[in-house]
């Protein structure tokens, strides 16, 4: 992997850069016993001493991921050598349950970018359109996978629901779990995992309905879904969390944004 120093780390070490990055142990060792790291073509160890403008490469083990390519195109939102936004379209799951399934948002992942390794960092339901985040190599997908976990990491939703005026600013602090009846729901549960939800904006569209802006803290499954219903206003076609006969589940990822790793500049993607 070959990764451009930027002024953050002119005159650090290899492996004081690295910290900052958090690499696990392991890589990390795995890094302090190769021999084949090297600075501008020049052989290095984690103890050279690294400047601005250095191109710096890390030998890291070759993984390919085992989601079969779909020969169909996603759209590409974001891309560069080491991550992408992708845009998932309703009805349209975001992984395979099984391997050999083909038609889901990382199986045309594997067809439109160039990279053998496409690994996702969070999930959409498959009813949600919208952002979604890919690692295109492990050792990003491990720094990206922290910096979701630390909530460096800003996921934006749009939903609609029935109200006539706009909702108010408010955090839903509600645990979720598993519905013992409905092995496909989850509902709010005291036993469940913490969940976290912020409803950061809303607008009222007319005709009894709103739109809600919300950003997640925690990352369950169909938590938009799970809290809006809790609170009296399920998302607008939602066969699950409402009466709604339709699957027209008006939910959407709408915004990433976060400080790239590697470049520390800001990557933003809206789904407009």
């Amino acid at each position: 992997m070959i990764i451009n120093i930027i002024n953050d780390w002119d005159s650090l070490s290899i492996e004081e850069m690295l910290k900052t990055l958090h690499i696990p142990k392991k890589p990390m060792h795995e890094l302090r016993m190769s021999k084949d790291i090297t600075i501008n073509g020049e052989a290095a160890n984690l103890r050279s001493t690294i400047n601005a403008g250095d191109t710096l490469y890390l030998p890291i083990p070759e993984e390919e991921s085992a989601y079969k390519s779909s020969y169909r195109l996603c759209e590409v939102k974001y891309e560069d050598e080491h991550l992408a936004i992708l845009v998932k379209p309703k009805g349209v799951k975001t992984h395979p349950n099984d391997m050999a399934e083909s038609n889901t948002l990382l199986n045309h992942a594997m067809y439109t970018l160039d990279s053998p390794y496409v690994e996702p960092i969070h999930r959409l339901d498959q009813e949600t359109v919208g952002l979604l985040l890919v690692a295109k190599n492990p050792f990003i997908k491990k720094i990206l996978d922290r910096m979701l976990e630390e909530r460096q990491i800003t996921r934006t939703y749009r939903a609609k629901v029935k109200s006539h005026l706009p909702l108010k600013q408010q955090t839903i602090d509600l645990p979720i779990g598993k519905d013992k009846f409905h092995p496909n729901k989850r509902r709010v549960s005291q036993t469940g995992d913490r969940a976290v939800t912020h409803i950061v904006s809303s607008k009222a569209l007319g005709d009894g309905i709103a739109q809600v802006e919300l950003t997640l803290e925690t990352g369950r499954t169909h938590q938009i879904r799970v809290h809006l219903a809790a609170i009296g206003y399920p998302v607008l076609g939602d066969p699950l969390y409402s009466d709604s006969k339709l699957r027209q589940l008006s939910l959407e990822s709408y915004k990433l944004e976060f400080i790239h790793p590697l470049t520390h500049e800001k990557v933003i993607a809206t789904l407009d």
